[in-house]
């Protein structure tokens, strides 16, 4: 078939190009895999970037012992079999005995390959294949593993591709299933050897200075670079092509608020505060002074032309529920209507409960809207405080307000977005289109460092709580190892009879084959035991909406005293009479999560409790939790995540619009963001006046 014109080519259907090119052929499971990569036609592969690379111009020496670092292995396969070990899914395991390449049986070093619940792979691995594998040595008893690595087989007539598969710094991407590294590794490049360095620049979404590194070469080196230096290089200035991408969206859409604003033909009237006022009359305690300002600047940017557009940054407990719900009272009193929306089933129940406890005697219309379900507020019949139809209704609910119809009837006027980093840029502009000039509050509990607050929120205002309010108890935070977990339950004991009660969280729901991690299911079941005269309840991710909404309604109502759960608590759970967290090997969650969850206690007037349970042997990480055991302050806490583990972690890499971020490690660059700010804005520039 002849080759299509080269203007075009990269914008053919893959299965096409592959043909017309004479390449080998794709089979449906393949085609299938590219297209969940988002790999459909040649362009695709332009913006798919390896995920790792691993240096095959020498390989590791063989492991003696178990290390903390993943190594990059040349063996030979002297045994293969599939035993079986527990019950369950990962029953079947495939081990693998392997030797240093140019080594037999005899040799005195071997490493033992291990996968569970793989047991197809002895139709690949076989005696005398020889594998690449990559993987963290791991050590029990005198053997010495490589769990679950990744492999290739080895080819003896790769030796002739040198630079591809071996003999390189070799890119390594990530899968989907149907199709191997090896097929994706020689498709890519492949495809990339097609563009030529013009097609590559042209195609760029807009010029960028260049200097020693143009975009094709460094398309080309972020693939297959000639030393590391050059992959570091070629990764910064693509990074810099896709945050000023970024910033050009936030920009504009802070461009196409304010048009909206400059387009309204009314002013908008000074804000009423009626409501408001009798509202807080009713409250048990006083603001802080960092609220009262904070509502002050959104009372003043709801009586702005141009819409709202604000971040709240406050830290565990500062009290943004009640300056969200200050916003919605200053909204409905106009007759408008508000939505907040929240990341999970569990915070958005328990905002609809507190608002409709809170807002019951004013006649305010309360509904909430979730995947499973939609209610509304009840008023007693012929209550005198009975439904005011003057106002203005409230929906709080999940993503599936973003999806459902007519529910804004006076107009959406305000919407709040609860735990903004579980959403993207583009679902809160989706939630915004639903009404006309929408006032946009979004708040975070967790604190946002300086580089990543340009990054991703540079179209909003920023607010920051920045105080506690003063009812609140004393929280001790302290790190204890995972033997301790008989003294553990007398302490939960001692709590407990004094009417409190207590969360035990753990990182994993099922049990691990490969490691010893706590997984919550086997945790109640020994906290049952451990507590047999107290209720201890269980919940987590998999369990079905009711049931979770049951076990967190009964350790809300006190009916529970321990609760035992995955991070599914993480955010938004409020129950003031819980003052003991017991976190179960710590040191798999980050320091930002953990400062999270910690902040489930230290919710009421009485002093609470935090212990941060790890191994003994994880000295390291018992180092890295005693910024916790010495400070509250969840943005110096952030910033040593950020520190520590990356942006992309902190932020939770699979919300959506993070997730297409492929340069996450330079997001703590500050004088990257800046640049990638000034060239944003100096194009945009360059768009208005041309």
């Amino acid at each position: 078939m002849e080759q299509p014109a080269e203007s075009v080519w990269f914008e053919q259907p893959i299965e096409e190009f592959v043909s017309a090119a004479g390449l080998r052929r794709l089979t449906t499971k393949q085609t299938g895999a590219l297209k969940k990569l988002g790999l459909q036609r040649p362009i695709d592969f332009l913006g798919f970037h390896p995920r790792r690379h691993e240096d095959r111009r020498q390989f590791h020496s063989f492991p003696s012992g178990p290390s903390d670092e993943s190594v990059c292995l040349h063996v030979r396969v002297i045994s293969a079999k599939t035993s079986f070990g527990r019950k369950g899914k990962f029953s079947k395991i495939f081990r693998a005995r392997v030797v240093p390449v140019g080594e037999d049986e005899n040799s005195l070093q071997t490493l033992t390959l291990q996968w569970f619940g793989m047991p197809f792979l002895n139709k690949s691995i076989l005696i005398d294949s020889v594998l690449i594998v990559y993987g963290q040595p791991t050590q029990r008893g005198n053997t010495l593993y490589l769990n679950h690595p990744e492999y290739e087989i080895y080819e003896e007539e790769e030796t002739g591709l040198a630079g591809v598969h071996v003999n390189g710094i070799i890119p390594i991407y990530k899968l989907s299933a149907g199709i191997q590294q090896k097929a994706l590794r020689n498709l890519t490049h492949q495809i990339l050897g097609r563009f030529t360095d013009e097609e590559i620049d042209t195609l760029a979404p807009f010029p960028l200075p260049q200097g020693k590194m143009s975009r094709s070469l460094a398309v080309r080196a972020c693939h297959y670079p000639d030393s590391w230096e050059t992959l570091a290089q070629a990764r910064r200035f693509l990074a810099l092509e896709e945050f000023t991408v970024l910033q050009i969206e936030l920009m504009r859409l802070k461009q196409l608020r304010q048009v909206v604003g400059a387009e309204m033909t009314e002013e908008r009237p000074a804000i009423r505060r009626y409501l408001w006022d009798e509202f807080r009359e009713t409250l048990p305690f006083t603001l802080t002074g960092a609220q009262e300002r904070v509502i002050a600047e959104i009372v003043a940017d709801l009586e702005e032309s141009a819409p709202m557009s604000r971040l709240l940054q406050g830290d565990v407990g500062a009290g943004k529920t009640m300056v969200a719900l200050a916003s919605i009272l200053h909204v409905v009193e106009e007759g408008k209507d508000c939505a907040l929306l929240a990341p999970t089933q569990i915070l958005a129940e328990q905002h609809f409960e507190s608002f409709s406890r809170y807002l019951k005697p004013f006649g305010l219309d309360v509904r909430l809207v979730t995947g499973t379900r939609d209610e509304e507020a009840r008023m007693p019949l012929f209550d005198s405080a009975s439904e005011n139809p003057k106002l203005g209704k409230i929906i709080v609910g999940t993503h599936a307000i973003l999806t459902r119809e007519n529910l804004f009837p006076n107009g959406l006027q305000l919407t709040v977005i609860d735990e903004q980093h579980k959403f993207g840029v583009k679902q809160r502009q989706t939630l915004v289109n639903k009404g006309k000039a929408v006032d946009l509050l979004v708040m975070t509990a967790t604190p946002i460092p300086r580089t990543l607050t340009l990054a991703f929120y540079g179209d909003l205002d920023v607010s920051v709580l920045d105080e506690l309010p003063p009812e609140r108890g004393k929280l001790i935070t302290g790190i204890r190892s995972t033997r301790q977990i008989q003294d553990a339950a007398d302490f939960v004991r001692r709590e407990l009879e004094k009417g409190r009660q207590a969360y035990v969280v753990c990182p994993l729901i099922e049990d691990d084959e490969e490691s010893e991690i706590a997984s919550v299911k086997k945790a109640y079941e020994q906290w049952c035991a451990l507590l047999i005269q107290y209720r201890v309840t269980l919940i987590h991710g998999k369990m079905s909406a009711d049931e979770k909404y049951q076990a967190m309604e009964g350790f809300r109502s006190g009916s529970a005293d321990v609760l035992v759960a995955t991070s599914v608590i993480e955010v938004g759970v409020d129950v003031p009479n819980a003052t003991v967290m017991l976190i179960l090997d710590a040191h798999r969650f980050g320091l930002a999560q953990l400062h999270q969850l910690r902040g489930r206690v230290g919710r009421g007037r009485e002093t609470s409790f935090c212990a941060l349970m790890i191994p003994p042997e994880q000295k390291e990480a018992s180092a890295r939790l005693r910024i916790l055991a010495d400070s509250r302050d969840g943005f110096v806490i952030s910033e040593e995540d950020l520190r520590q583990r990356g942006p992309g972690e902190v932020l939770g890499i699979r919300q959506s619009g993070v997730s297409d971020i492929h340069f996450v490690e330079y997001l703590n660059d500050f004088k990257l963001i800046e640049r990638a700010r000034t060239l944003a804005g100096e194009l945009l520039a360059g768009e208005r006046d041309s």
